[in-house]
C-alpha cells in the first residue's frame, strides 16, 4: 500500500498497477515527444544553412547546365571543324600515300632490278669460285701426288731429272747435248752438254737432298736443327765427291761438272747457311746450280756453241759472200746494159715523133687540096748513129 496526498494505492491490484503502467506511457510519450521537439529545432537550425547551401548548388546547377549547353555548342562546331580537317588531313593522306606508294614502287621495281643483277653477278663469282675450288682440289691432289713422289728416292731423282730435261731442250739445240750419256768410265751422266775446246763437254748431274732440307725445317730446338745441318753438310759434300770423282774425266770432259739441284728452297739455304759447302764445290770444280741460275748457265753456254758454230762455218760464209759478190758485179753490168737499150729506145722513139709529124702536115695539105703549096721540104738532120727515120 502506497500514500499519495490523500490517496492510498494498493499496488497488488491489478488495475492500480494498469493506471501507473498507463501513467508512465503517458509520461515516457510525452517525454519523447518533448525530445522530438527539441531534436527537430535543432534540426531546423542546422537544416537552414543546408538550404541555403542547396539553393545555391541549385544556382551553380543551372549555371552549369547552360555552360554545358554552351559547351555542346561549341563541341559541335570543333566537331565539324575537326571533321573537315580530317577530311582535309585524309585527302592530303591519300595523296602522299600515293606519292610513296609510286616512289616505293619505283624504288622496289629498281631494286629489284639492282638485285636480279646483283645476284646473277653473285651466281657467276659463284660459279667462278667453284671452278676455282675444282682447281684448288685437282691442284691439291697433285700436290699430294707431288709429295708422294718426293717421299721415295728414286721418284725423287726421276723428277730432278725430268725438270733437267725441260729446262735444257728449251735453252739448247737439240744436238748440242745428249740425255743419260755413258761415259768412258762406265758412269751415265744425266746430261752431258757439247761444248768446244775449251772449256769441252760438261757434265750435269741432278741431286735433291730432300729427307736433309727437311729435318733443318722441321728443327723445333737448337740441337735438332745443328744436327739437320750437318745431315744436310754432310750430304751435299757426298754429292760434290761423286760428281767431281764420276764425272769429270781428263782428256774427256771439262775439267768441271754441274750439280743441279732442282729446289729454289735448297738453293737458298745452301748459299745463305751454308757457304763453306760452296766454296767446298768450287774447289772441287763443281758448280752448283738452280732451275733459275742453269737455265742462266745455258743460254751463255748457247751462246759459246753459237759461237763456235759461226767459227767453223767462216770459210764457207766466205765463199758464200764471195759468190754474192760476183752476182751483185753481174747485176750491175746487167742494169748497164738495160739503161743503153732504154737510151736507144727512147732515141727511137723521138725520130718516129719527128716522122710522123711531118706525115700529118702533109695529111692535112692533102686534105685541103693546096697543091700549088706543096713543095719539096727539106728534112732535119737525124742524128748519125742508129737506125734512120722515114722522113
Amino acid at each position: 500500500m502506497i500514500q499519495v496526498g490523500p490517496y492510498a494505492l494498493d499496488m497488488s491490484d491489478p488495475l492500480t498497477l494498469a493506471a501507473l503502467a498507463g501513467g508512465g506511457a503517458v509520461l515516457l510519450i510525452l517525454l519523447l515527444v518533448l525530445l522530438a521537439l527539441r531534436a527537430a529545432a535543432r534540426t531546423a537550425r542546422t537544416v537552414e544553412p543546408l538550404a541555403r547551401q542547396m539553393a545555391h548548388l541549385g544556382e551553380r546547377v543551372q549555371g552549369l547546365s547552360d555552360g554545358q549547353q554552351q559547351l555542346a555548342g561549341g563541341l559541335n562546331h570543333v566537331s565539324e571543324a575537326q571533321a573537315s580537317a580530317q577530311a582535309h588531313m585524309l585527302q592530303l593522306m591519300e595523296r602522299r600515300l600515293a606519292q610513296v606508294s609510286e616512289r616505293m614502287s619505283e624504288n622496289l621495281h629498281g631494286s629489284a632490278r639492282r638485285t636480279a643483277q646483283s645476284l646473277g653477278d653473285l651466281q657467276q663469282r659463284l660459279e667462278a669460285i667453284d671452278r676455282a675450288q675444282d682447281k684448288i682440289t685437282k691442284l691439291s691432289g697433285d700436290v699430294l701426288s707431288l709429295q708422294d713422289i718426293l717421299s721415295n728416292k728414286q721418284t725423287r731423282g726421276a723428277f730432278g731429272e725430268m725438270q733437267l730435261r725441260d729446262i735444257v731442250t728449251k735453252a739448247l739445240p737439240s744436238d748440242s747435248y745428249a740425255l743419260q750419256a755413258t761415259l768412258s768410265n762406265g758412269r751415265r751422266a744425266d746430261c752431258l752438254i757439247h761444248l768446244p775446246n775449251p772449256p769441252g763437254p760438261i757434265c750435269i748431274d741432278s741431286k735433291f737432298p730432300l729427307e736433309a732440307y727437311e729435318a733443318l725445317r722441321r728443327a723445333s730446338t737448337d740441337a735438332e736443327a745443328a744436327e739437320a745441318g750437318r745431315f744436310l753438310r754432310n750430304s751435299l759434300k757426298k754429292h760434290i765427291k761423286d760428281i767431281a770423282e764420276r764425272y769429270i774425266i781428263e782428256g774427256e770432259t771439262a775439267d768441271g761438272a754441274l750439280m743441279f739441284l732442282p729446289s729454289e728452297a735448297v738453293y737458298a739455304e745452301l748459299h745463305a747457311n751454308f757457304p763453306e759447302v760452296v766454296r767446298e764445290g768450287f774447289a772441287a770444280r763443281v758448280w752448283i746450280v738452280s732451275p733459275t741460275t742453269c737455265m742462266a748457265t745455258l743460254n751463255t753456254m748457247r751462246a759459246i756453241l753459237k759461237d763456235a758454230r759461226m767459227r767453223a762455218q767462216a770459210g764457207a760464209i766466205r765463199r758464200e759472200l764471195g759468190l754474192l759478190f760476183a752476182d751483185v758485179e753481174r747485176l750491175g753490168g746487167r742494169v748497164d746494159n738495160l739503161d743503153r737499150h732504154f737510151s736507144q729506145a727512147a732515141k727511137d722513139l723521138s725520130e718516129i715523133r719527128i716522122s710522123a709529124d711531118k706525115a700529118g702536115r702533109r695529111a692535112r695539105r692533102l686534105d685541103n687540096f693546096d697543091f700549088e703549096e706543096l713543095a719539096p721540104e727539106s728534112e732535119p738532120a737525124l742524128p748519125v748513129p742508129g737506125p734512120a727515120g722515114d722522113g
